[in-house]
């Protein structure tokens, strides 16, 4: 492993994200701040800087070097993103500037700020910058431009894109990388031009753009997108729907390869399962309100493709609904979106391939003898990706379990406690119970809030490529090839 390639990726990342604070430095100048951002900007530049010219020449990496250059580069960016809200005095303490870091970062959309009015807009600007580029992956956006920094992209490419497989578009990595970016961007410019048409104020619009794009939610209003008019929420369910959906599909759309959406077996379980989740919404809602209205239906629609493709806006306390609707949208939180989306969650595509393992199982029962074979539509599923995805499973489900157990331990309640460790691992922000729409995690002691950053760091990397950094025989072939 290139110890020098991956200190230099780093490095260009630090250099991003000193370049990333440059607007809403412009916007302090107003609100009294921006010699607070300067010296963010110095910082991380200063740390960007000395690692670039430290390592010098071109380099290459290896698979293993691929997963500690996400891992690292992900820690490395979390840190240095939690600067402004400590710099800027916003943050209520450490531990809470790194909790929104990685809640930003990890487009899980987790606040602790009660009053999102309060804030200055310098900082809502970067809240939702954190989640755009956090959205696609800022290691994907590394790749996009690698080539021409000297430092090879296959293996961060492939650590870092979500889903079973890597779908590639073209036979160049970051050729890949640069046509996602590129759907991803102009989906986003989309979104704000229909918000601003809808009404929307300038600075909102280009927050909730960015923020509906990556399935963050963080929003500029308190009250999320309930403070808007239908209109604009029934478009921001439209982009929701279209941000949880694999961004491989949207390129074959755009270039003319029509019905590609239908065609895919995963994006028609992904729509049925918000069929089947909103109108029983609908239904209890109706019946435990007696009121049926066009503005009920879209009240359960929105949130559950809120929760589904784990974007964690709101336009009510789903955490009062009944008891039934709230176990639905905990199952919604397991699942999450598709695979190669910016959602989080286990994945349709996982759950796809569960049931569909589970059905041929049972048909052996009956028919010992036969050959049966996985699939997804036409294509066979391998036996070591079925075991991956079994993998993922059980450690996503083990380390619910101990999220659980720690915070319960630290005195917070079983609903609180399970819902909020979901929340953090499955990208989602508002759980149930005590940290439902209605409110945020600033109640939470230091130990809660690191606990929780651990957890939605996990689940966004989905475990392997952070958990490899604590494995010492990473270290030891690091310091070992390097001694040769």
């Amino acid at each position: 492993m290139s110890q020098s390639g991956v200190l230099r990726f780093v490095g260009i990342l630090m250099a991003w994200i000193a370049t990333a604070m440059i607007p809403p430095a412009a916007l302090a100048v107003g609100e009294g701040l921006f010699f607070s951002w300067l010296a963010c900007i110095a910082t991380v530049g200063a740390i960007g800087g000395v690692l670039i010219l430290a390592t010098r020449g071109e380099v290459t990496l290896d698979h293993r070097a691929g997963l500690v250059v996400v891992g690292l580069g992900w820690l490395a960016v979390v840190i240095v993103g939690s600067l402004p809200f400590a710099y800027t005095g916003v943050s209520p303490g450490l531990a809470a500037a790194f909790f929104e870091s990685v809640s930003g970062f990890t487009t899980t959309g987790a606040t602790v700020f009660p009053i999102i009015e309060d804030l200055p807009r310098s900082i809502l600007l970067w809240r939702s910058i954190t989640h755009w580029l956090g959205g696609m992956g800022i290691i994907v956006l590394g790749v996009a431009i690698l080539p021409f920094l000297g430092v090879g992209g296959a293996q961060i490419f492939h650590a870092e894109a979500p889903g079973i497989t890597t779908d590639r578009l073209k036979p160049r990595i970051a050729a890949t990388a640069r046509l996602l970016w590129s759907v991803y961007a102009i989906l986003t410019v989309a979104l704000g031009m229909g918000y601003l048409v809808l009404g929307m104020p300038v600075f909102d619009a280009i927050n909730h753009a960015m923020s509906t794009l990556a399935t963050g939610g963080f929003s500029t209003r308190t009250a999320s997108l309930g403070a808007y008019s239908p209109a604009i929420q029934w478009l921001t369910v439209i982009f929701m729907v279209i941000a949880g959906t694999n961004f491989a599909l949207h390129y074959r759309m755009m270039s003319g390869q029509l019905g590609t959406w239908f065609r895919d077996v995963e994006w028609r379980v992904y729509v049925l399962l918000i069929v089947v989740a909103a109108l029983p919404c609908f239904v209890v809602l109706g019946f435990t309100d007696g009121v049926w209205s066009l503005d009920l239906f879209r009240t359960a629609t929105f949130n559950v493709v809120a929760v589904l493709t784990t974007t964690g806006f709101a336009t009510t306390d789903f955490a009062a609904w009944p008891t039934v609707l709230q176990v639905i949208l905990l199952g919604l939180m397991f699942v999450g979106a598709m695979g190669g989306s910016t959602g989080g969650g286990l994945k349709v595509v996982r759950f796809v391939v569960l049931a569909t393992h589970a059905v041929k199982r049972f048909q052996l029962v009956h028919h010992p003898r036969a050959v049966v074979v996985t699939r997804i539509g036409r294509r066979p599923i391998r036996q070591d990706v079925f075991l991956n995805v079994v993998d993922l499973f059980a450690l996503f489900i083990c380390t619910h379990g101990v999220g659980t157990f720690l915070l319960t331990a630290m005195g917070y309640d079983f609903m609180t406690s399970v819902s909020a460790a979901l929340a953090a691992m499955s990208s989602i922000g508002p759980g149930l119970g005590a940290v439902g729409p209605a409110s945020n995690y600033g109640f939470m002691n230091p130990g809660a809030m690191i606990v929780l950053s651990l957890l939605m760091l996990l689940g966004r990397l989905e475990f392997y490529t952070l958990l490899v950094l604590f494995v010492p025989e990473t270290w030891r072939r690091a310091f070992r090839s390097n001694s040769r």
